[in-house]
């Protein structure tokens, strides 16, 4: 019979499967508690969630949010990194991570339930994030606006200058 913690735990773990926009799944064998207590805050600062859990219980989470493809790839330390928010920021987040620390090795990702292999991910993290479009799609609807002002403004300083102009003209005729 199954402990409750350990029922708890694939329950937990299910529910961050099926709740999440994506995952990587990371091989940390190599990395030193220091590094992997920077990576977990780096997560946590970026709203990702990383856990490491037993292989076992992650299989049966697996199956259990209707993913048994992700049973394949759950061999040695794993590291699973959850997106709630975002499909690219995990990729990011361990994408440059790894870059740093050679230790860390991509076994590959998950995508609305697509399984992405390690290259893949790495394209991923490629990808500008929501907030990255948001913030490039609000500067192209502002640009016309802002070259209208622009050319609005040079028009009317052009008049003021003209009127200057006239205005010493006629003071320099007038003395």
């Amino acid at each position: 019979m199954a402990r409750p913690e350990k029922i708890a735990e694939v329950k937990a773990i299910t529910e961050r499967i099926q709740n999440a926009q994506s995952m990587i799944l990371a091989d940390f064998s190599g990395l030193t508690v220091e590094q992997m207590t920077v990576f977990r805050s780096n997560c946590r600062q970026s709203d990702v969630d990383c856990r490491v859990v037993k292989n076992r219980l992650a299989r049966i989470a697996a199956d259990n949010a209707e993913m048994p493809v992700m049973k394949d790839h759950l061999k040695g330390p794993t590291a699973i990194i959850f997106g709630p928010e975002s499909q690219v920021d995990p990729a990011k987040l361990v994408v440059e991570f790894a870059k740093e620390n050679e230790a860390m090795e991509i076994k590959g990702g998950f995508v609305e339930g697509q399984y992405l292999a390690p290259e893949q991910v790495v394209a991923l993290s490629n990808t500008p994030s929501r907030d990255e479009l948001i913030a490039k799609m609000m500067g192209s609807i502002n640009s016309p606006a802002r070259g209208l002002a622009y050319a609005l403004n040079d028009v009317i300083a052009g008049l003021a200058r003209t009127i200057e102009a006239v205005a010493k003209q006629q003071a320099g005729a007038a003395g």
